[in-house]
């Protein structure tokens, strides 16, 4: 990326900017470029306090080198089956009109002057309806601003293979193989993967600060708490690199 630019890392929940973005994110920071992360939820739907929450993503992104944390106000819709009702003076983010969540990270990345929005891929990754709603509320302001849009995602092809019951006991994590299937972005749409091995101790340090995240009782939370008891060097080898489609642009990973 020639020059000093603004990154505005667009994301569902605290956590996410580490597991999807963490190592571009400090990478851009290492390089001299201004990070801003923006959450649309405090990540809560009913295990911990949001303070708690936006306290940790304020902490990882520290880490990671951000300058600056921002949370658009919305509430943590939940994944599964069940979209609870919102909680007093907040709206869950799967219910929030998309065109004023559009307009609030337009008038931000306006307000400043960014040259890059990170989103999501039209998934939403593995499909969480938050995740989703990140894809679609980007790609709003990205039309409203014209600021060019990279997806985080990740190989689908690459999942399905590593979420194979040889690979991953299902006792570790238990997933969707239909929602898996359908999930992510095929290698072939994949525009650029990112070598982000030099900062696996930074990934793996903001990871370590969402302590509310990893402490839980999900499945999600039990990998966490795998990836977090890896050795730096293994857990930079699984997780040493991140993958964007730009919409646009020709297929094939370069970066």
């Amino acid at each position: 990326m020639a020059g000093v630019a603004t990154i505005v890392a667009f994301h569902a929940h605290p956590d996410d900017e580490v597991l999807l973005t963490g190592g571009t994110l400090a990478r851009l920071a290492a390089g001299g470029h201004r990070v801003i992360i923006v959450v649309a939820t405090d990540g809560i739907v009913g295990h911990a306090a949001a303070r708690t929450r936006l306290d940790e993503l304020q902490a990882s992104a520290s880490i990671l080198g951000a300058a600056w944390v921002v949370h658009l106000g919305y509430a943590d819709s939940g994944h599964g089956p069940v979209l609870y009702p919102d909680p007093p003076g907040r709206v869950r983010f799967a219910r929030a009109d998309t065109g004023e969540a559009a307009a609030r990270l337009a008038d931000l990345i306006r307000d400043e002057h960014a040259d890059v929005l990170l989103s999501y891929d039209p998934q939403g990754g593995y499909g969480h309806r938050d995740h989703v709603r990140v894809h679609e509320v980007g790609a709003r302001a990205a039309a409203i601003t014209g600021i060019r849009v990279m997806e985080a995602t990740l190989p689908r092809e690459l999942v399905i293979r590593a979420l194979s019951p040889v690979r991953v006991p299902r006792l570790v994590v238990r997933h969707d193989r239909r929602a898996i299937s359908a999930g992510f972005t095929p290698r072939s749409a994949i525009t650029h993967r990112i070598d982000v091995r030099r900062f696996a101790a930074q990934k793996q340090a903001a990871l370590a600060a969402h302590q509310s995240y990893a402490s839980g009782r999900g499945r999600t939370a039990r990998l966490c708490r795998v990836m977090l008891a890896l050795p730096t060097p293994v857990f930079g080898l699984l997780l040493g690199r991140e993958w964007y489609a730009e919409p646009g642009a020709p297929p094939g990973a370069t970066g």
